[in-house]
């Protein structure tokens, strides 16, 4: 009998330690190991945005494009090498992800003065919370514990982060892949209050596609020819392109999409209705947007022994 009580404890002390594996993310991870970060992160993105209002923008996409591929896991971040292939250069992000160097920045600092302690992941989630803030929109409590991938997945970027092109409904099947439904989807979406697209994103919609405002394309197409341009940029969010608001869903439902899958939103489908409420009550907008972002940072974390904490956000260990 003894022995299978000795067992039973020697059992449940492995499950027990088995457990940081699994282990959710919490808003106090680092209360003890790192009780500065939030300001440290939150200084260093109020210098970069007050240089550069995009940049908050910037960091924000490069946060969904993380979470999007296996997870939000800093795989992003990574650099290619002779021998390894991230997913800087997928077809999603190439010549269009920006801000790595913000997160350096910020990684440096952190280390500095939590050496070996916060992850990639983590400071990418603060980071791109803050920009929204910096710049007028919502704020929300970031779930932290995450740590950093030690591989990438270039097929994954190119495959599983919706195209500038994509109809209503692959947008809702490829945000319901995630574990994040139509309505999070919808209010996401909104992200495109702020930042700047290539022509090369648009160039289709303001050439071929019916359901836009008129003197909207034709003030798109003198900065995006029908040939050429392809890196020109134009705001997402014609009206306050610098400032975190609902002005995005007005613009819908103007017809003044800038993308093929903004217009999508609002064009007759099962969205319309929200972007009608978005457009006219920015409370519901950001406190859904806030919700939808914290349930997109919960995508698949890489928790406990699982993953490392990289001391260069753009290599591994």
């Amino acid at each position: 009998m003894a022995s299978l009580v000795n067992c039973f404890v020697a059992l449940s002390i492995i499950s027990l330690l088995a457990l940081p594996s699994n282990a959710q993310l919490s808003a106090t991870f680092y209360a003890n190991t790192c009780p500065n970060l939030q300001t440290i992160v939150r200084n260093a993105m109020s210098q970069a945005v007050n240089g550069e209002s995009r940049i908050g923008a910037s960091i924000l996409r490069l946060f969904f494009h993380d979470c999007f591929v296996n997870g939000c896991d800093a795989s992003i971040l990574l650099d290619d090498t002779a021998s390894f292939t991230g997913e800087k250069n997928a077809a999603p992000n190439r010549n269009s992800a920006r801000g790595f160097q913000v997160i350096d920045t910020i990684k440096t600092r952190v280390e500095a003065a939590c050496n070996g302690t916060v992850s990639c992941a983590d400071i990418l989630a603060l980071a791109a919370r803050d920009g929204v803030v910096l710049l007028g929109g919502p704020s929300w409590t970031v779930p932290l514990g995450r740590r950093d991938a030690r591989t990438a997945s270039q097929s994954a970027a190119n495959s599983q982060i919706p195209s500038p092109a994509s109809s209503l409904s692959t947008l809702i099947s490829m945000f319901s892949a995630k574990g994040l439904n139509a309505r999070d989807m919808t209010a996401l979406s909104g992200g495109h209050t702020i930042g700047q697209a290539r022509c090369t994103t648009f160039r289709a919609r303001i050439y071929n596609d019916t359901n836009i405002d008129r003197n909207f394309a034709t003030n798109r197409r003198a900065n995006c020819p029908a040939s050429g341009g392809d890196a020109n940029l134009a705001p997402l969010d014609i009206q306050t392109p610098i400032r975190f608001d609902n002005n995005y869903y007005g613009n819908l439902v103007a017809q003044r999409g800038l993308l093929h899958s903004d217009q999508e939103l609002f064009n007759g489908g099962s969205q319309d209705a929200l972007v009608r409420t978005y457009s006219s009550n920015n409370a519901a907008f950001s406190n859904d947007f806030a919700a939808a972002m914290v349930r997109m940072g919960n995508i698949s974390p890489l928790t406990g022994r699982n993953g490392e904490i990289r001391r260069n956000c753009r290599m591994v260990n």
